[in-house]
């Protein structure tokens, strides 16, 4: 009997999975957020300094550490924390300090670099892709295909492929591009958990500010 309760135990209890490695995943995510339509959903709630500003399309939302299947996140990592005076200086790219330090904690710890190097890489996969233009010149807000986005997209980076990118939507709108980069950062196919494309034909898209 003791063995018997022993094992439904064991069964019952589930096991613990090891913590995240700082420095151990697969490949990187590059997710890009249409700023106007952010603002829409939650920024403009928030009072956020980046929909204060006019003219700002495909904004970086974050660089993320992925397993092919399946990501880390808050890693420990031997790298010490960015100080208040190194997020600030990142409000530029990721649109505040305080989403500066939010993508360190989260996202930046796994990726094994120290912050100034994480927040350096972040900036050049931000500037290895090509923003569409063809979005800036909107003059109202339209309804369109979520693939229409992944086309445009496509047709500005030659050396992307469908599965190396996908269109997330939120509350009926466009919300990110999120395309896959290898460590070097170079574009590849995206794990199967992040492939999936938002399949709205009726997405809501805000023209700039």
């Amino acid at each position: 009997m003791l063995r018997l309760a022993l094992a439904l135990m064991l069964l019952a209890t589930p096991v613990r999975a090891q913590d995240d490695l700082a420095g151990t995943f697969d490949y990187y995510v590059l997710a890009l957020s249409w700023t106007p339509n952010w603002c829409r959903i939650e920024g403009d709630a928030r009072e956020a300094p980046r929909c204060e500003e006019s003219g700002e399309g495909w904004s970086l939302h974050g660089l993320w550490p992925q397993y092919e299947i399946g990501w880390p996140d808050y890693c420990p990592t031997r790298h010490r924390n960015p100080s208040r005076a190194d997020t600030a200086a990142q409000a530029g790219l990721f649109g505040s300090g305080g989403a500066a330090w939010h993508q360190w904690n989260k996202h930046g710890r796994c990726s094994g670099l120290a912050a100034a190097d994480y927040y350096r890489l972040s900036e050049l996969a931000s500037e290895s892709v090509v923003r569409p233009e063809v979005f800036r010149n909107l003059s109202e807000p339209v309804r369109l295909p979520a693939s229409v986005v992944e086309e445009a997209f496509l047709a500005a980076n030659p050396g992307l492929e469908p599965d190396m990118l996908t269109i997330t939507c939120r509350d009926g709108h466009i919300q990110e591009v999120r395309l896959c980069l290898t460590r070097g950062l170079d574009p590849r196919v995206c794990g199967a958990d992040v492939v999936r494309d938002c399949a709205l034909r009726d997405a809501y898209f805000v023209p700039l500010r």
